[in-house]
């Protein structure tokens, strides 16, 4: 395969139904890169001594898929190397050890992708309109990520 044909791509997806490491690491590997680094983000069954019954997530779509490929196009400025990035988020309800997100770059080498999956699972939580409620036994709550960029402006 001659490397013009594995030109870097962007991966987004955001979907109702159950996410898969492999479907998401599958879409970045390139057989010009060492290195496929992955984050799973997944529903456990606590938050602060609360017993968890699942996650629901809603999104504003066409922002939220607009604000992950501004996410990618800052981690293609930042490490020139990495050649696929996949952003897949699920929305609705995400039962207890299920992926509400999974990231994966490629690049030649670890150390880049490694830091590109660590920034953009943390700056999708600071600027991505995606919302978490929390269910628990007894009562509900909307989550706000303490990383987002408007939850703070005003304080």
């Amino acid at each position: 395969m001659e490397e013009s044909e594995d030109v870097p791509k962007d991966f987004i997806k955001l979907k109702s139904e159950k996410l898969s490491v492999d479907e998401v690491s599958e879409l970045v590997v390139s057989p010009y890169c060492g290195a496929v680094s992955l984050f799973i983000g997944t529903t456990r069954n606590n938050f602060e001594g609360k017993k968890v019954i699942h996650l629901e997530y809603e999104a504003y779509t066409s922002m939220a898929e607009t604000e992950i490929k501004k996410i990618c196009r800052d981690v293609r400025q930042k490490w020139p190397s990495v050649k696929h990035i996949a952003v897949h988020h699920r929305l609705g309800v995400v039962p207890i050890t299920e992926a509400s997100v999974i990231i994966a770059v490629s690049s030649p080498h670890r150390a880049e992708s490694l830091e590109a999956v660590m920034y953009c699972i943390n700056t999708l939580k600071a600027s991505v309109p995606i919302w978490k409620k929390e269910i628990y036994e007894d009562e509900y709550s909307w989550k706000e990520n303490k990383e987002y960029f408007w939850a703070n402006s005003e304080k």
